[in-house]
């Protein structure tokens, strides 16, 4: 290869790493081209599948600043899928493979900025897609605002039954809605002294 081609894959590579959400590196060794082929079809537009060279791959790397998460895995033949969409859905997708093609192995790779090994891919690939959780969140938070509406409306509500729960007893009880204004008068009549 070149030295112009070499910088070119190197700049490639770099802008995948800097443009991405994450990246998961796979070792390949044994797969046919056309198993390859179909890996790329299942990921779709959730991640972009390539062949690196190991050599290329940590140049460009360090340049973009994460060859921490890629320094002690880039061994033997290996490939990377850059992550471009829902990162659990990329994830799925190269789990989904590795079972039915067990000579795809996940090596690890970053999310976010965050280091994970390939037991913490295979955790991510077993959470519901981002859709699925945003709609039980939006599907939880709206059982909470109706609850909470329902809780507000009934405040009224049993204040006026309260009410009219006080008035009947006392109109049961012989006393009247006027009474209790007359009772301080009376009192007052009782306590003042006899002439």
């Amino acid at each position: 290869m070149a030295k112009a081609e070499k910088a070119a894959a190197i700049a490639e590579l770099k802008s995948e790493f800097e443009s991405s959400n994450g990246a998961v590196l796979t070792e390949y060794r044994g797969l046919t081209v056309a198993q390859l082929k179909e890996l790329r079809t299942n990921l779709g537009e959730t991640a972009k599948f390539a062949v690196v060279k190991n050599t290329l791959t940590k140049r460009a790397a360090n340049e973009a600043g994460v060859d921490e998460q890629f320094r002690d895995l880039l061994e033997g033949p290996s490939a990377i899928a850059f992550v471009r969409g829902d990162v659990v859905e990329a994830a799925k997708g190269l789990r989904d493979f590795a079972k039915a093609n067990p000579l795809l192995v996940i090596k690890g790779g970053f999310i976010d900025g965050k280091s994970m090994d390939a037991a913490e891919i295979t955790r991510l690939a077993d959470l519901e897609s981002r859709e699925v959780l945003l709609a039980k969140l939006a599907g939880a938070m709206k059982g909470s605002m109706a609850n909470a509406a329902a809780l507000f409306n009934a405040l009224p509500t049993q204040a006026a039954q309260l009410a009219e729960a006080l008035r009947a007893k006392r109109e049961a009880g012989g006393e009247t809605a006027e009474a209790p204004a007359d009772a301080p008068a009376a009192e007052a009549a009782d306590e003042a002294p006899a002439e």
